[in-house]
């Protein structure tokens, strides 16, 4: 099968599409014939293998798995002996760790839910990790409800364009940041108000917000504890910090600042739940979550994929087909 592969850790050049074998599904997997990939941030920081900290997850001196990529929605191709919950021809979207910008994939099978009717691979394939990471975001940590007054910047990129849908849908009052020419967008996404980022301080405007979901590390933390109310939750989603940490440098910080304000300071990583895929497919099929989709690239631009991703400016999702 053709796929993309990685020898060693470095910027987008070091992928090359390639010939590989085709795996084999054990008992509880499934082989899933992929037909299209998403990309994040975090697929850019693995192949790069930096900060170095994901090296010790990753493999330390080279990638142990050599096709990158998560996220993925596709067709079953074969099931494992064990497998019940979907056979082959059932469309699926779901995440693998051993790598998903190839034409086949195979995944534990509690890693996929089916694709909801009405809902394209495309699309299917942009929502698990950045529409899981806004689902328990707003819900498991900030416990948005009706009421609340949420915020969140980089509120038209990938996880910010989830976020915005979910804080929604749970009843919030949502405020979106985001450049000039993303304020239609965010506006469209369902936000009751919107910030342009290039004319307006959020920090140093008088609204204070009960939740914030920090996307994008523009401002201090001590700036956007500024727009919380006093017993409000910030949730840092964002920093890139040094080789080293990365983003665990602001994570850490925001830990222990939390231990003297009353502020809630709820710094936190997505767990992979298979029931919270399910919830996504129920959010996608009742139309109260619409995937973002900004490019879509075919399996050899992969580079050029991760490359935009990158740079920091993408309208929701960035979709590779294979």
């Amino acid at each position: 099968m053709r796929a993309v592969v990685q020898q060693r850790y470095g910027p987008p050049s070091v992928l090359r599409t390639t010939e590989v074998d085709l795996p084999l599904p054990g008992p509880g997997d499934v082989l899933v014939k992929v037909g299209a990939a998403s990309v994040h941030l975090g697929d850019y920081f693995v192949m790069t293998g930096k900060p170095y900290v994901l090296r010790l997850v990753f493999g330390l001196r080279r990638p142990r798995h050599g096709i990158p990529g998560r996220d993925f929605a596709g067709v079953v191709a074969a099931v494992g002996k064990h497998v019940t919950a979907v056979r082959p021809g059932d469309e699926v979207f779901g995440w693998s760790t051993a790598g998903t910008l190839a034409e086949y994939a195979c995944v534990p099978a509690d890693h996929v839910a089916p694709v909801p009717v009405g809902t394209s691979l495309v699309e299917a394939a942009a929502v698990p990790t950045s529409a899981l990471t806004a689902l328990q975001a707003m819900r498991d940590v900030a416990k948005v409800g009706p009421g609340q007054t949420v915020l969140i910047t980089g509120a038209s990129g990938g996880v910010g364009s989830f976020a915005v849908q979910i804080a929604k849908a749970l009843g919030a009052e949502v405020t979106g940041v985001c450049s000039s020419r993303n304020v239609d967008l965010v506006r469209s996404l369902g936000a009751d108000h919107v910030v342009d980022y290039t004319r307006t301080d959020f920090t140093r405007a008088e609204s204070r917000y009960d939740v914030i979901l920090d996307n994008v590390e523009a401002q201090p933390l001590a700036a956007v504890r500024r727009a919380l109310t006093p017993a409000g939750t910030l949730i840092p989603n964002s920093g890139r910090g040094g080789r080293w940490l990365g983003p665990l440098a602001r994570i850490v910080r925001a830990r222990v600042l939390s231990g003297f304000t009353r502020q809630h300071l709820k710094p936190f990583a997505s767990v992979e739940k298979p029931r919270d895929l399910l919830t996504l497919a129920d959010l996608l099929t009742t139309g109260q979550v619409t995937p973002v989709i900004d490019r879509i690239c075919p399996l050899d631009e992969a580079a050029d994929a991760l490359r935009y991703v990158e740079a920091g400016h993408t309208r929701g999702k960035v979709v590779v087909t294979i």
